[in-house]
């Protein structure tokens, strides 16, 4: 395989594992184990805690050797094995000991990947369209992993999960045989000069800010559903037709910002999308028709895009070890989701009723906004050395 195709066959075939295992996870322990509602929810949160340890330490770890594709392959294999053992197991004990042992780290392939790339010398741009294959995985994943189950049982995604892996594991290996570099073979242009990088305060604010409106982002997500179908009295229907235009506008407004990532710095881009949020959230407070829902999807996805894609591309250029960056920024992306359910619950407690959550996303959206504007101060200048006196 031409080293051109290795990356991005990479990342989509790793897209794609956790865009089959996700969406089915919760089904595969309710129905093969007879998981209650209780014990699905302390199951995907022992998995979480699992995975958010993983990815805090096995990419910290790989900084120090600068090298990221061998624990991608250890991931891989793991993998494989948590589908043999929830395909073989018969005790839920026992498969949510398999998610924390086994799932956790096999779920840190991802960030290693864009770790490498950052080491390997890959510009903005590549970096952001590689992530924009994660979103294809992600548009196609799950109606495969339902395909599957529907068609053919529970089983049926796992061993999918299980093939997918195991492809995963070759690309890897041929990406590590061929010493693949990020370089584009076309030359690039100069991505744009960043500017003042912020010190490690600065870098707090933002990891804060990124948190923030991860947290905005996982409720609105979330909550759609139950606020299209309650509040707005529509068919639930337009609830999954509109995270599906989201979605599907979310891969070319990735490649849109990848290209202008080589004339706007990260920060500038970022700013425009946590804008394009802050408009979405609260049009979405008070839309009524489905017309107005699917027309304000565009803004969502742009959103998105430039949280995630160029978030990360942000987050590698202000930390300087790719694993510890690409990590923390994954994190904030957990940690938000985890904060979702307070801001739900806070949102929804207001005056404004199911609509006060979307004033609240505005509302976090707004200091994300913040945050990365304000981070970016210059460090102070060093003292120079006294002058040597003439003899």
């Amino acid at each position: 395989m031409s080293t051109r195709l290795l990356v991005p066959s990479t990342a989509l075939l790793w897209g794609l594992q956790f865009a089959f295992l996700n969406p089915a996870l919760a089904l595969i322990l309710t129905t093969l184990y007879g998981a209650s509602t209780t014990e699905l929810g302390w199951a995907l949160a022992l998995y979480n805690a699992s995975a958010l340890i993983a990815t805090t330490i096995i990419p910290a770890r790989a900084d120090r050797t600068g090298r990221y594709l061998r624990p991608m392959l250890v991931s891989a294999v793991l993998s494989i094995l948590l589908t043999a053992l929830l395909g073989v197991s018969t005790s839920l004990p026992l498969a949510v000991a398999a998610l924390v042992v086994l799932g956790g780290p096999a779920g840190v392939g991802s960030t290693l990947l864009f770790a490498h790339l950052r080491h390997a010398g890959a510009s903005g741009q590549q970096i952001i369209s590689t992530r924009a294959l994660f979103s294809v995985a992600w548009v196609a994943g799950p109606p495969i992993a339902t395909f599957l189950i529907g068609t053919f049982g529970e089983r049926a995604a796992l061993l999918a999960i299980a093939l997918t892996a195991a492809l995963s594991f070759v690309a890897t290996a041929l990406l590590q045989a061929a010493g693949a570099r990020a370089q584009p073979s076309a030359p690039q242009a100069d991505e744009p000069d960043p500017g003042p990088l912020p010190g490690r305060a600065g870098v707090v604010v933002i990891v804060v800010g990124f948190v923030l409106l991860q947290a905005a982002n996982a409720s609105a997500m979330s909550f759609m559903t139950v606020y299209v179908t309650q509040s707005l009295e529509l068919d639930v229907m337009w609830a999954g037709v509109a995270l599906g235009v989201a979605a599907g506008l979310e891969v070319p407004a990735l490649l849109l910002i990848g290209r202008l990532s080589t004339r706007f710095t990260a920060q500038r881009l970022i700013i425009t999308g946590c804008a394009a949020g802050v408009v979405y959230y609260l049009l979405l407070a008070v839309v009524q028709t489905p017309a107005s829902l699917l027309g304000i999807q565009l803004l969502n996805a742009w959103c998105f895009a430039a949280i995630s894609g160029t978030g990360l591309t942000l987050f590698q250029q202000i930390i300087a070890r790719p694993g510890l960056a690409t990590s923390l920024y994954m994190n904030a992306r957990r940690i938000g989701a985890i904060l979702s359910g307070g801001v739900i619950a806070l949102g929804s407690a207001t005056v404004l009723g199911q609509a006060g959550i979307y004033v609240a996303c505005a509302v976090l959206t707004a200091i994300g906004l913040l945050a990365v504007a304000l981070a970016h101060r210059r460090r102070a200048d060093p003292v120079p050395d006294p002058p040597v006196p003439s003899a």
